[in-house]
């Protein structure tokens, strides 16, 4: 039976595509996210405004493109969530 993944593994995937890569430290595209993500193009929309607006991500704007960029609160959460998923395996939980 396939396994759904929760709105929090969901974000956490975003948040670690946009940190693993943006190598050249100009921020990671829409399209990536998308593929990574494995979301619909509307859905990530709205997490991407969601994480924006928590501060979660940072929003590069340019000519016609927006790209985004892991924040320092993102990498606390991500650092958070990897932690807490640990923990709740150790118990034999998934989330």
């Amino acid at each position: 039976m396939a396994q759904y993944r929760t709105q929090v593994r969901i974000i956490a995937d975003v948040l670690s595509t946009a940190r693993d890569m943006n190598t050249e430290g100009t921020g990671v595209g829409v399209t990536a996210l998308l593929r990574r993500g494995n979301i619909s193009y509307t859905r990530m929309t709205k997490l991407l405004s969601e994480l924006v607006g928590s501060g979660l991500l940072l929003e590069l704007t340019g000519d016609k493109i927006s790209k985004y960029m892991i924040s320092e609160k993102g990498i606390q959460f991500l650092a958070a969530y990897y932690s807490f998923e640990d923990f709740a395996q150790s118990f034999g939980l998934r989330l």
